[in-house]
């Protein structure tokens, strides 16, 4: 049964996150004791993610491995009116559901995202969060990392989430801002920095940079995954 009040269904895709599920799952709690609900959707991890996880949700579920896949599988077996995406890596501010509830109540938008750090204290990182936040206010686009909302209604009127192996959070954002911008809550959410402490905070920014030009250029997501996915076996084979 559908919900009717305005429940939030925070819907977490997950691929081999143990080190870090668990404190998501943890910090969102209080969300569930309002009548919320939390839903991990494994995308196949070779940890411990599942089973750290299942105990501190709602629904666990499984579904084929990519980011898109897992958001939709989620999506669709929500209960709530509002779907909140939120990447397992991330750190949340208190009380997250009342400033979502309150940024759709006192806007005419029915979308939205979060203002978003990085969990490095580098003064790079800091920069560079800031340019993330300052470019989505601009463009009305948000990315996963940002924590994005939208009201079920709009989600399925856009189609949903479409089924791409990269890029799905700005092709959802460009559908959902053909019918309002999105509400900016000015909380961060504090996102892992690993990928730029990994790969290198240069190599990262150009990557991500390079990725997306491409794709508002027209170049097939599909090429771009390969691209990506190449690129990160040549880190990992030269770290």
């Amino acid at each position: 049964m559908r919900a009717t009040t305005q429940q939030l269904s925070v819907i977490i895709p997950a691929l081999n996150e143990a080190g870090c599920i668990r404190e998501l799952c943890t910090a969102l709690q209080p969300l569930r004791s309002r009548g919320h609900e939390v839903i991990l959707v494994d995308g196949g991890s070779d940890d411990q993610t599942l089973a750290l996880g299942t105990p501190l949700v709602d629904i666990a579920l499984s579904s084929a491995r990519g980011r898109a896949l897992q958001m939709r599988t989620g999506a669709a077996a929500a209960n709530g009116t509002i779907l909140w995406f939120l990447h397992a890596d991330t750190g949340v501010p208190d009380s997250p559901d009342q400033l979502i509830l309150e940024a759709l109540e006192n806007s005419r938008n029915d979308w939205g995202r979060f203002d978003v750090s990085l969990s490095a204290r580098h003064l790079v990182l800091r920069g560079v969060a800031h340019l993330m936040n300052l470019r989505s206010c601009i463009s009305a686009i948000a990315t996963g990392d940002q924590g994005i909302f939208v009201r079920r209604s709009l989600y399925e009127q856009v189609g949903g989430i479409p089924p791409l192996p990269l890029m799905e959070d700005i092709a959802l954002s460009r559908a959902l801002k053909q019918h309002s911008r999105p509400a900016c809550i000015r909380q961060r959410l504090v996102t892992s920095a690993r990928r730029w402490q990994q790969h290198g905070i240069t190599r990262t920014i150009l990557t991500m940079w390079g990725l997306r030009l491409a794709y508002f250029i027209g170049i097939s997501p599909h090429h771009l995954a390969k691209y990506y996915a190449a690129n990160q076996e040549s880190c990992r084979t030269s770290a």
